[in-house]
């Protein structure tokens, strides 16, 4: 099964007509979709500043990362379920366009940034837990990964309004006959 059937039939699946048919359930998904990115890029957002010694600086970097790190990944779990509910609904696309393709190489780069710290500098937080600031890996890794998730709020914002769904053509409309 090549690329295009496949996500023609995810397309036309019963879940993805359900949510495309609801007049409520893709606005719904979306608005817990944005409440999830919120609090992921929120969580995510604290525990770099502290990297970068510009919040929670009186606290060890190992408690705001024990305090934070269960709701960035609940929220992230929500925010891929809500997302792949999303793509579904209009697969082809999504796939297809541009910027969707650039905000999933940006979360996968993000995540490759926490992979890389947490097996290097992230490894040995116990030397550098009560600084200020993290060293320079870390601060590095703390203002890439905020860049990165800002970038992914951008370009989820740029789907939105560049993923029409129609991929016909509409006629012509004549702006002439509107108010005759």
């Amino acid at each position: 099964m090549d690329v295009a059937s496949f996500l023609q039939k995810i397309e036309t699946s019963a879940i993805a007509s359900g949510i495309r048919d609801s007049l409520y359930a893709f606005p719904l998904i979306e608005s817990f979709h944005v409440i999830g990115l919120t609090l992921v890029f929120g969580t995510i957002a604290i525990l770099d500043l502290r990297l970068l010694g510009m919040a929670s600086v009186e606290r060890p970097f190992s408690r705001v990362k024990d305090d934070i790190t269960r709701w960035t990944w609940a929220a992230f779990a929500v925010t891929v379920t809500t997302g792949l509910l999303m793509f579904i609904t209009n697969a082809g696309v999504y796939f297809n366009n541009p910027e969707f393709r650039w905000k999933m190489t940006l979360i996968a780069l993000s995540g490759i940034n926490m992979l890389v710290f947490e097996f290097t500098t992230g490894r040995h937080f116990r030397r550098w837990d009560m600084n200020r600031t993290a060293p320079l890996a870390g601060r590095i890794a703390g203002a890439l990964s905020i860049l990165l998730w800002i970038g992914v709020i951008f370009l989820g914002r740029w789907v939105g309004f560049t993923s029409t769904g129609n991929a016909t053509p509409t006629p012509d409309i004549n702006l002439d006959n509107i108010f005759q």
